[in-house]
């Protein structure tokens, strides 16, 4: 009897500016270097679903600004999002042996549960991860991996990104706001802690690191969590 292969699910995350998309890019390139099949998707798919576009709006302002929208509202959307690519993502799950996702379920829960506080954040963290893995179905992660960077770190990766195409600003809502970034920042380390996600910093007292070293690291906690779960 032939055993089911088991895909692993890895999920890139941290604020906004930290490289979660050059290292989900350079991930993949290395796991495929190793002979894995590796499927890819990132959030939010601003251009091919319904939810999606609306994000870009949320993030443009059309709605208000940040503080003007309920933590529990915004949510929705994201979550809307990964609703509707739900079948993609189950289609890489089955044709792959490694899927990287550059932003999943944690970032939705971090960036809302990050505007709340004590038992709130914790009441609103669970809420999210109630709809979307409860309710919604959508598959848990194998592997988390926070990419950890300062707010001001990020501004200054921010800076340097090429134009998006959900706006026509350099920065978007959440990228413009340092305070809002550093919340998020605190929200993302402290579910960290608790849900036991692996940390790898963007940087060290000597100023960033180098890319390569980020990746190198990101690659040995994927072949690790692929070998226990090839032990399960």
């Amino acid at each position: 009897m032939t055993q089911q292969r088991q895909p692993l699910l890895v999920v890139i995350e941290g604020i906004d500016g930290s490289g979660k998309g050059t290292q989900t890019v350079r991930l993949c390139e290395q796991l495929r270097g190793q002979g894995l099949s590796v499927g890819t998707l990132s959030f939010p798919r601003y251009r091919d679903t319904f939810f999606g576009q609306r994000i870009g709006d949320f993030l443009n302002g059309k709605f208000g600004q940040l503080a003007e929208v309920d933590p529990f509202l915004a949510s929705l959307l994201y979550a809307g999002d990964r609703l509707e690519s739900k079948a993609v993502l189950q289609q890489l799950l089955a044709a792959n042996d490694v899927v990287v996702l550059d932003r999943y379920v944690p970032s939705n829960v971090a960036h809302q549960a990050g505007k709340r506080t004590g038992a709130e954040r914790t009441v609103l963290a669970d809420w999210i991860e109630q709809m979307e893995y409860g309710i919604f179905g959508l598959p848990r992660p194998d592997l988390v991996i926070l990419l950890d960077a300062s707010a001001e770190v990020s501004q200054t990766l921010i800076a340097r990104k090429a134009q998006r195409d959900y706006t026509d600003r350099a920065a978007d809502l959440q990228e413009a706001d340092v305070d809002y970034l550093a919340g998020v920042r605190s929200a993302y380390r402290e579910l960290a802690a608790e849900r036991g996600w692996a940390i790898v910093p963007v940087s060290d007292e000597s100023g960033l690191r180098l890319v390569e070293a980020i990746t190198q690291e990101l690659e040995g906690l994927v072949i690790r969590a692929q070998a226990r779960m090839s032990c399960r």
